[in-house]
């Protein structure tokens, strides 16, 4: 490895994942601290009373802002959030840990609950993006 940003350059070669790294770390610090506030009720309220206005309270970036309100954990991963910080808000809008993350696949819930139940993904199929293999 010649150095360390070759090394964690590999992550973004892995299909469908997105490692929490130090750079995603700084990139979503407000978002995460959004989603950690929501840890106090009076800001679950508040959130859910006006999720717009109470975003603009956090200092996010209107893509930000966009994903938590169109809930596009997806979006919000890219962005540098971490997926525990995130959970506060699916715990917010009363959805399961895994019927939120089932919203991140292909899948429905029911769906994606009896994939898990089974075992879950299969580790065959693509494993890298670069190689396309």
């Amino acid at each position: 490895m010649s150095d360390i940003h070759d090394y964690l350059a590999e992550f973004d070669d892995i299909p469908g994942t997105r490692v929490f790294t130090a750079a995603r770390a700084r990139q979503g610090y407000h978002l995460n601290q959004f989603a950690m506030g929501l840890m106090k009720a009076d800001n679950r309220e508040r959130f859910r009373a006006d999720e717009k206005a109470y975003l603009d309270d956090w200092k996010l970036s209107d893509q930000a802002k966009s994903a938590v309100l169109a809930r596009d954990y997806n979006a919000l991963l890219d962005l540098g959030g971490n997926i525990y910080f995130l959970s506060k808000i699916f715990s917010t809008d009363g959805i399961s840990f895994a019927e939120a993350v089932s919203t991140m696949t292909d899948m429905d819930f029911p769906t994606y609950r009896e994939m898990m139940n089974q075992g879950g993904r299969s580790p065959e199929g693509q494993r890298s993006i670069k190689e396309k293999r």
